[in-house]
């Protein structure tokens, strides 16, 4: 193989599309990045380039159309950045530059030399590098950190724009002759609401000072002095700006950006203004462009091309403020990048998805899709081995695609499936497609440009990883991580049907196949993992054969579709170290180690003996070389099996005889960083390789190429081609047609389907269902594969075989159950003694041991999940309980009221630390040293301070706490070492009054705790002795018989807080589970209770001999006296006291006085009993009230003692205020300093530049100023050069020496200096001018009768001036351009010393401050409260423009404010009784008008009375009295004739009631008698009636029936209308009478 090592393996074409970015490297062609490799595609011709990467691949790329270069960096650490030019590709220059990891982005400048590029992480540098001399110009480090692109001014070489995620920066360079500076500027991008969002200055004082002290900016807040503070804060404190997505030069100084958020920006950059050209959020907002999000942008004459994520593509105009659409294309897809030609007339747009399109915008409805790769990356590609001009590939997504030779693409197929595996036939031309969803899908490639699908078989629920046919096309294998392997037909005639499966002994990694032509079976090697593996390398080697003809037979395949084993004659093999992946050669293993970065070679052994197939025989390597640094790698051997070629993850193709592995030849095809390679092919002459890229979505083609070889190799080569085409030719041609005859998947005839189903239950039938053409790729979970479908074919032919026999055997296993369950029942129904138990009746025990287990199994996994969690939550219960609870040493705890809902808690104190106890002791210690100085010292008490504490000493022996600032003296509370509030000057005072002062605190809350617990003492005592009281009332409640709720309190659970952490039985809802132990103790405790009470009641016996001698009472209690009963004498029971004798009765007398007594005695008792009870009930009250009261005063004094821990608390607050108020101006004056260090040094930097550059101005002025007079002196001699020539000719000479070329004079104006400022002259702007010199020193332009020599040494004259004027011009160039550099660097120094003078100024100011801060102290004083009439702003108030007035003034003005309202308010009630008179007034006249007419109304309605003779008679008559005296008789005579009436008819009624009894009483004696007769009677009937029904036909009974019935619905409907003339009659005679009442109801009324 030495004879390889000096060939290579050239590349001859690549597809994919790497990266979205493409760009013109002339007008007609673009470049883009495709893996390893640039591509170079020819818009018009469609003809292609590949440009292989001399590097370690191909990061960040760029070109400039105009000069026709490009340049693309590494993709390695230190990595260098290449420029070719096109299209002869020569390198122009390697530029190796500082940057450690990679580059993010290239530009290259229009008109000049220069390219920037931009570092990624750690420096992030921009640089600007001369091309040509490979040197760089000038760097910026640290400023590429946001940076994601950088694009040069098209119109201005010395600009160039950077943009990220949050910045846009417009850089510019500086030059002077060899000097070079990139300054930036900053553009403030607007918030991404579209407002103007300010930038925060982060170092800047505040001018607005508080009361509590200065304002100091964010810097010094945060205490951030580094060089990136300011951008942390900056973006802490300032909005959130818009993001930057594409931005492109619209003229030399305004640029438009497209953001993320939807705006469309155009900034200035000489202003850097910002101004929105689209505002998405504005309510007359283009709906299109609202969705567009700007993600490109292209600027050329015809407008501004705009494109985003919507699939369309917009030209906009844009005037002034207007934005409107010009044109629109729609795409099949969103791009995402656009660029514009050189020549401004052609567009093209690319797309993440691998399209690019190109259009015309001077031609509206043209666009070209110039190339179209399918999303997604490459899984597998491979040349046909029945064509070897056609490449096929596949992507992840589902895109199967048909490639030339040439790498042109000649058809498509969309699976719309996730695609895992590809393999394509040698002996018909398809492929074999593996899908994510267990599909094998079979794609007919006959017609390129057309592929189709021609069948499909579902194998898997898992991805199918492997695919392989085996070298003759007789078999295709599958495998998947199921660890089952199936064996297809391969041949279309057979309808690719499935033979078979077997199975690895663990999941497949790899599978390869070897056959050779005079063998008769095909071997077969898969690479397996085990089943007890975890790691994803595999350790075993399963090989077995398959025979090639007969594989069918049932004694190959069993009905299940399984692989007989003794067919299969399979080995194992282990190797020590795990593999990756594996190739199975002649009688060897080609495998690659991961673990050990190397190739190695296994020798298979020709008889593995006497081992069995389940033992695994060891193999140890029989070579081993190195391998790829970087896996996985895939390996594959040529098809002559000569050469054995790999790919790893490193993006390596190595190539190497499959003889001798030690030497190899190498191709990067991928970079490392993409992911590197991820699969090799072979073509069938074994010349050409396929690669692809694992995560760049590349696919390359190379060819190899080997010089010198041996001959005899290449012999083989060519014979084992020949050979292998021969035979697989004959099967090609025979397969093939059939192939071509198959119909498209999904359009098969029902004839079709009947036959596949038929095949189903069949021995090596496939199963697949007929599916629609749109869910043919995926298959549903539910969607049975080939050996769920074959064992159901079988079971389904097992039952209806024996579907007789299982229908008997179903029946008696009922007949078991049944008589099983019947002994179970009856087994309940005996004596428990001959009970059996239920595990008894078990048929099948074994099951049931296995059913058992497995509920034990969950039960134990179960258990073990509580306990866990039990587990997590007591460590959290006690981490809570420690934090919480046992580290306070004073628990929380309340009091509540025993009537009063009022409540009162402690405080909870924790440990002090020792930290915090050292700090006490030591503050402690400093005060007593002070104390003790203080009182030596005599001076220290003189002066204002001891006027001030005289004063204060004065104040407060006059009982005020005011100038103290807190109440806890008054309380009682004091530190002898706590500071005066007039004498804290330093940081350290402060800090050690706040340790006094938090000791205060805790002493007052000791102090309240300790009050408190008293009276929780006080609680508990009076709790006692209420229950001992409410004993006593509840035993003279049970004596007296009274049912009375009675107050028994309690203690709540805040007062008792040790609850919390206990939890009671009666919390717990559900029944507690008791293990079977847990029962057995709780009935062993049961016995033993009980067998206590035995005893205690036989040790009680002699006590209860003792009561029943002594009669059951052994000491009179009082309360027994309501219960004594005196038994009344005998004989007053059975004798009356009328047989009572004088003994009798006197001792019945005796009796009642004995009753007597005890009764006043019961009474008497009975009032102690309840008098003892209200003084008990009283006593509670008065007791609980006092409490009450107790209580009362201790809220009181806790509120007192919050007020004083607020004022102390208070106090610190201000304290730590001040100490941080230092401290942030202590960083402040830091951080000035650091600026005024760094501003000294920058100017220093400038004055020495400008010294120096002042010496290369000067030195280059001298220069000018010689050659400006040597160019005088020129003009000077001309006439001395010519003394030779008439004076006419020199005249004429001299007019034509002084005209120059057109060239020149049109580039020597004013605009050619504004241009040279922006763009260098050409390289050949000499030979140029030159050129055109020739025109004017032809020999037609000579005047006439001159000497040739003469004219000849004229032009030369003029030559010479011509290239001294333009070396003058230049240099005058040269020198105003480094006279303006020093003048930037003047203004520059002037800047520097302005800003070290505003530095100091503010460090000045700021010193000022701290010491006004310092020396103007902060007092508490303590004032009455009173109330504050000033607003709050910001939760602060001003007292600025406030006055302090005394209460008293405001009393007394409240005073008169009251008064004054009181006369208001006793005026309005007399006003408002005096309305409410007026209206009381009106009422009652409104009121007697009404009465008035009233009985105006009565009086004439009497006036038209109309009345009857009688009542005239009746009120004519003068003796009306005896009248009514007559009548009265007469009615009296009339009521008594009638009760004589009366009387007489109930008599008459009494006696017609005694003889309808007698009737009824005889009617009922007939009924009884006819009762039993009409039972015989119904007996006979129903005889008679079965009779007659029998008898006479149905027709006749129905029609009686119907007639019956109609007569009793006429009878019915005669009864309605007679109802209902009636009730109409009815209605009519009431209607009468009401009418007739109603006439004379007037006249009654005014008789009553």
């Amino acid at each position: 193989m030495d004879d390889i090592l000096v060939c290579s393996i050239p590349s001859r074409w690549s597809q994919g599309f790497t990266d979205k970015h493409v760009e013109f490297v002339d007008c007609k062609t673009v470049c883009y990045k495709c893996g390893n490799h640039v591509c170079f595609l020819n818009l018009d011709s469609k003809w292609r380039r590949v440009l292989h990467s001399p590097g370690r691949g191909a990061g960040a790329f760029t070109a400039n159309g105009k000069d026709g270069i490009f340049g693309f960096s590494e993709q390695k650490m230190f990595p260098s950045i290449f420029v070719y030019s096109y299209p002869d590709f020569q390198l122009k220059n390697e530029l190796k530059g500082t940057a450690q990891t990679g580059y993010t982005s290239l530009t290259f400048s229009n008109g000049g030399p220069y390219l920037g590029c931009c570092s990624s992480h750690p420096d992030h540098t921009i640089t600007v590098w001369n091309w040509e001399t490979a040197e760089p110009i000038c760097a910026q480090p640290e400023a590429g950190c946001d940076v994601t692109s950088l694009v040069f001014n098209p119109l201005n070489c010395l600009q160039l724009c950077a943009f990220g995620s949050t910045s846009l920066t417009v850089w510019t360079i500086e030059k002077s002759s060899r000097l070079h500076l990139l300054k930036p500027r900053l553009i403030d991008l607007p918030a991404q609401d579209g407002s103007c969002a300010h930038r925060v200055h982060a170092s800047r004082t505040d001018s607005k000072q508080s009361y509590l002290g200065p304002a100091m900016p964010p810097s010094a807040i945060s205490g951030l002095t580094e060089h990136n503070a300011g951008k942390i804060l900056a973006k802490l404190c300032t909005k959130a700006r818009l993001t930057p997505t594409a931005i492109c030069w619209k003229s030399p100084s305004e640029l438009f950006v497209g953001c993320a958020e939807g705006f469309l920006l155009l900034v200035d950059t000489e202003s850097l203004s910002v101004s929105i050209s689209f505002d998405p959020t504005t309510a007359d907002a283009i709906p299109e462009l609202r969705r567009i999000s700007f993600q490109g942008l292209a600027f050329n004459k015809y407008g501004l091309i705009a494109v985003g994520e919507e699939s369309v593509a917009h030209r906009l105009q844009i005037e002034k403020a207007q934005i409107n659409i010009a044109q629109t294309w729609r795409l099949e897809g969103p791009v995402s990048a656009v660029t514009a030609s050189p020549d401004n007339e052609t567009v093209a747009l690319s797309s993440d998805t691998g399209q690019i399109y190109t259009l015309n915008p001077a031609q509206p409805d043209h666009i070209v899709k110039v190339l179209d790769h399918l999303r997604g990356n490459f899984v597998a590609a491979t040349l046909l081995p029945t064509n070897k001009n056609i490449c096929v590939s596949v992507k992840d997504s589902g895109g199967l695609q048909l490639w030339t030779a040439d790498g042109a693409s000649i058809g498509s197929l969309l699976l719309q499936a996730e695609v895992t595996s590809l393999a394509c036939c040698p002996v018909a031309q398809y492929a074999a497609v593996g899908t994510a969803a267990g599909n094998v899908l079979f794609v007919d490639l006959n017609k390129e440009q057309q592929p189709r699908l021609v069948h499909r078989v579902h194998l898997y629920h898992t991805s199918v990883d492997q695919l392989v046919f085996d070298q003759e096309g007789r078999y295709l294998l599958t495998a998947a991580s199921d660890s089952r392997i199936y064996v297809l037909d391969a041949k279309p005639s057979n309808q690719f049907s499935c033979i078979g499966y077997t199975v690895a002994p663990g999941p497949i990694l790899s599978l390869s196949t070897q056959c050779i032509g005079d063998d008769e079976e095909v071997k077969v090697l898969a690479l397996c993992t085990g089943q007890k593996e975890k790691h994803p390398d595999g350790s075993l080697l399963a090989v077995f054969c398959l025979p090639k003809t007969n594989l069918r037979s049932p004694d190959c395949v069993d009905r299940y579709g399984r692989l007989s084993v003794r067919v299969l004659r399979g080995s194992r093999f282990e190797v020590p170290d795990p593999l990756q992946s594996c190739v199975l050669g002649v009688s060897k293993v080609f495998a690659y180690c991961n673990k050990r970065k190397s190739l190695q070679t296994f020798q298979l052994p020709k008889d593995t003996g006497s081992v069995s197939d389940e033992e695994a025989v060891q193999l140890k390597p029989q070579q081993e070389v190195k391998g790829h640094l970087l896996g996985p790698a895939s390996l594959v051997l040529s098809p002559h099996q000569l050469w054995l070629a790999s790919v790893g993850r490193d993006g390596l193709l190595r190539v190497r005889e499959s003889a001798s592995m030690e030497n190899y030849i190498e191709l990067r095809c991928n970079s490392h960083r993409d992911g590197g390679a991820g699969s090799v092919s072979f073509s069938a002459d074994s010349q050409t390789l396929i690669t692809t890229g694992y995560k760049d979505g590349s696919l390359l083609c190379s060819r190899l190429r080997i010089k010198d070889a041996d001959a005899d190799q290449m012999k083989k080569a060519a014979q084992h081609t020949q050979s292998t085409g021969y035979f697989l030719k004959n099967i090609f041609s025979t397969e093939n047609p059939v192939l071509i005859g198959l119909p498209d998947w999904g359009q098969r005839s029902p004839a079709d389907t009947e036959k596949a189903e038929e095949t189903n239950t069949r021995p090596g039938a496939e199963t697949v269902d007929v599916m629609k053409q749109d869910d043919i790729l995926s298959a549903a979970p539910s969607h049975p594969t080939w050996r769920q479908s074959r064992r159901e074919a079988v079971i389904k032919e097992d039952n209806e075989q024996y579907s007789e026999e299982t229908q008997e055997l179903n029946e008696t296993l009922k007949e078991i159950r049944d008589t099983i369950l019947e002994m179970i029942r009856e087994n309940e129904n005996v004596p428990e003694i001959e009970r059996l138990e239920l595990k008894e009746f078990n048929v099948d025990v074994d099951h049931q041991k296995r059913l058992d287990a497995m509920v034990e199994q969950e039960v134990t996994r179960v258990k073990n999940e509580i306990k866990s969690e039990i587990a997590e939550k007591r460590d959290l219960r006690d981490v809570l309980r420690n934090e919480c609870w046992d580290s306070l040493i004073v628990k929380s705890k309340a009091i509540k009221g025993f009537h009063s809902e009022q409540e009162v808690k402690n405080y909870p104190l924790k440990q002090r630390t020792k930290k915090e106890m050292d700090n006490l002791h030591q503050v402690e210690k400093i005060r007593k040293i002070e104390k003790a100085a203080c009182m030596s010292d005599p001076k220290r008490s003189s002066g204002p301070s001891r006027e001030i504490k005289e004063e204060q000493k004065e104040i407060l022996e006059a009982g005020s706490h005011a100038l103290t600032g807190s109440i806890s003296a008054e309380l009682g509370y004091s530190n002898p070492y706590i500071y005066d509030q007039f004498s804290l000057k330093t940081t350290e005072q402060k800090i050690n009054q706040t340790v006094l002062l938090q000791d205060l605190i805790r002493s007052i809350k000791a102090a309240f705790n300790a009050e408190f617990d008293n009276l929780h003492k006080q609680k508990m005592q009076e709790l006692n002795r209420v229950t001992e009281r409410n004993k006593r009332i509840k035993e003279i409640m049970l004596v007296l018989d009274i049912d009375e709720k009675l107050w028994e309190p309690s203690l709540s659970i805040w007062e008792q807080p040790e609850r919390f952490l206990t939890v009671d039985d009666s919390e717990i809802k559900v029944e507690k589970y008791l293990s079977p132990e847990q029962k057995e103790q709780e009935e062993q405790r049961k016995k033993s209770e009980e067998q206590r009470l035995l005893a205690a009641n036989v040790n009680n016996s002699t006590e209860k001999g003792l009561k029943r001698m002594m009669c059951g009472v052994l000491e009179k209690k009082k309360e027994d006296i309501l219960k004594v009963e005196i038994p009344p004498p005998k004989f007053t029971l059975n004798k009356p006291d009328t047989d009572w004798s004088e003994e009798e009765k006197r001792t019945y007398k005796d009796y009642e006085n004995k009753m007597k007594d005890l009764k006043e005695e019961k009474e008497k008792f009975k009032k102690s009993l309840e008098n003892e009870m209200t003084t008990l009930q009283t006593s509670s009250k008065d007791s609980a009230k006092r409490f009450d009261e107790k209580l009362r005063k201790l809220f009181e004094k806790k509120l007192k003692c919050e007020m004083a821990m607020k004022q102390e608390e208070l106090k610190i607050s201000y304290l730590i205020y001040s100490v941080q108020i230092e401290q942030e101006i202590e960083n402040r004056e830091l951080e000035l300093k650091l600026k005024l260090e760094k501003a000294v040094i920058h100017k220093a930097e400038i004055v020495a530049m400008v010294k120096e550059h002042e010496k290369e101005v000067q030195s280059f002025h001298d220069t000018y100023d010689g050659a400006v007079a040597e160019d005088k002196t020129m003009d000077k001699e001309f006439r001395k050069e010519f003394f030779d020539a008439p004076n006419h000719v020199v005249d004429h000479l001299y007019k034509l020496f002084k005209r120059r070329p057109r060239f020149l004079w049109m580039n020597s104006g004013p605009s050619f200096l504004r241009f040279r400022a922006k763009r260098p002259l050409p390289p050949d702007a000499l030979g140029n001018l030159l050129t055109a010199m020739e025109e004017l020193d032809a020999p037609e332009n000579m005047p006439e009768g001159l000497d040739p020599s003469v004219w000849k040494r004229f032009c030369q004259v003029r030559r010479i001036k011509v290239e001294s004027e333009l070396k003058l011009k230049l240099k005058a160039l040269s020198l105003a351009e480094m006279k303006a550099f020093q003048q930037r660097r003047i203004d520059e120094e002037r800047v520097a010393q302005l800003d070290i003078q505003n530095i100091a100024d503010e460090l000045e100011s700021l010193h000022k401050e701290k010491n006004h801060f310092l020396t103007n102290l902060m007092v508490q004083v303590l004032l009455k409260q009173d109330q504050v009439e000033v607003p709050p702003t910001d939760l602060t108030v001003d007292f600025s423009d406030s006055v302090l007035l005394h209460r008293k003034v405001v009393e007394d003005l409240n005073s008169s404010i009251g008064t004054l309202g009181e006369k208001q308010i006793a005026s309005m009630v007399k006003y408002k009784h005096f309305r409410k008179g007026i209206v009381q007034l009106q009422w009652e006249h409104k009121k007697m008008n009404m009465q008035i007419e009233d009985l105006e109304e009565k009086e004439r309605q009497i006036k038209l009375l109309k009345l009857g003779e009688d009542q005239q008679k009746y009120l004519n008559k003068s003796d009306r009295q005896s009248c009514v005296s007559k009548q009265i008789s007469n009615l009296e005579e009339t009521i008594a004739f009638k009760e004589k009436t009366h009387l007489r008819n109930v008599q008459h009624r009494i006696e017609k009631i005694e003889q309808l009894k007698m009737q009824a009483a005889k009617q009922a004696n007939e009924n009884a008698a006819l009762d039993r007769q009409l039972c015989n009677m119904e007996m006979t009937v129903a005889e008679m009636r079965n009779i007659h029904h029998e008898s006479t036909a149905s027709e006749e009974s129905q029609a009686a029936q119907q007639k019956e019935r109609y007569q009793e619905m006429l009878q019915r409907k005669k009864l309605k209308d007679l109802a209902r003339a009636q009730a109409e009659e009815l209605a009519f005679l009431e209607a009468e009478l009401d009418r007739l009442r109603m006439k004379n109801f007037p006249s009654l009324a005014h008789l009553k």
